[in-house]
């Protein structure tokens, strides 16, 4: 190949750009399967359950009903301060 290059290192120059054709190529896989939605694989006979791409709705008709409690005075006083407090525009 290269006259002025000892053997060895030219094949340290195969493996390596093998290596890194087979890295580029994997990584063009996994970007194309994750950009147009292919199915992930099914679960495994662990018992374990596959990842969600998003969280559920929690309310509607799917989710439980929404719940509201509530306040009193104080609380509602009480709970503006805090706002305040953590917003850094304290007033009195």
């Amino acid at each position: 190949m290269f006259p002025s290059v000892p053997l060895l290192q030219q094949i340290g120059l195969a493996i390596l750009l093998t290596v890194t054709v087979g890295w580029a190529v994997s990584q063009a896989r996994l970007v194309r399967r994750h950009r147009f939605g292919a199915p992930a694989p099914a679960p495994t006979g662990n018992g374990t359950r596959p990842l969600l791409r998003a969280v559920p709705r929690q309310t509607g008709p799917a989710g439980p009903p929404s719940e509201r409690v509530e306040l009193s005075a104080a609380e509602r006083e009480a709970f503006a301060g805090l706002v305040r407090q953590l917003d850094g525009n304290e007033r009195h």
